[in-house]
């Protein structure tokens, strides 16, 4: 199914902000971000069909809730979250109606460590950093690449990597504190973690 993007030509939204002359075009966005949104969603779903099916869910979502991002630096963050709720959702039905495998219900708590659990939870945060700091991110962190080995193939040296791998975690631990809450025990390791009240979206 094609992403009606026919419909943003003639119906495009634009939200003042409270900046004077600050805009946010739903088509703008739609046309900076589908490509990234259509990547994160392959990488949780398989079937190419269900994935269109949700972007075109998360376009009119995107539609409809818009006018709740009171800062565009925070768009791409809110955008992706948006996604990941909507693959959470899409999984839940599927586990409703028994049409779902079950190494699919990685969403589910009961018996996932909280590691796993964080692990999906963070997904949309690396996505919402800028490219450069995702894709290192995505690879170091989510793929399990060691610091060495990703700066052989990409032939950097390993303290520069280092320096990066360490600026990026910077960004990604700003971002996720803004709506979520890790726990630590008394040596540091992770033993529970929670949305903040002031976030609008799903942890």
């Amino acid at each position: 199914m094609g992403i009606p993007i026919a419909f943003l030509r003639w119906r495009v939204v634009v939200l003042e902000r409270e900046m004077p002359g600050s805009t946010i075009r739903i088509e703008d966005v739609w046309q900076q971000y589908q490509t990234s949104l259509k990547r994160f969603l392959h990488s949780n779903v398989s079937c190419p069909d269900d994935v269109d099916d949700l972007l075109q869910d998360i376009l009119i979502k995107t539609y409809q809730q818009i006018g709740t991002v009171k800062d565009k630096n925070k768009l791409k963050s809110w955008l992706f979250q948006l996604a990941n709720n909507t693959i959470i959702d899409f999984y839940r039905k599927r586990a409703r109606s028994k049409d779902v495998t079950e190494d699919e219900l990685w969403y589910t708590e009961g018996g996932e460590s909280i590691h796993s659990q964080l692990s999906h939870c963070i997904q949309p945060f690396i996505q919402a950093l800028p490219e450069e700091d995702a894709q290192l991110l995505s690879e170091i962190e989510l793929n399990g690449t060691s610091q060495k080995d990703y700066a052989e193939q990409h032939g950097m040296k390993y303290s520069t990597l280092k320096s990066r791998v360490q600026k990026s975690r910077e960004k990604l631990n700003r971002l996720f504190n803004e709506c979520c809450e890790v726990k630590v025990d008394s040596h540091g390791n992770i033993i529970d973690f929670e949305q903040r009240k002031k976030c609008r979206n799903e942890c």
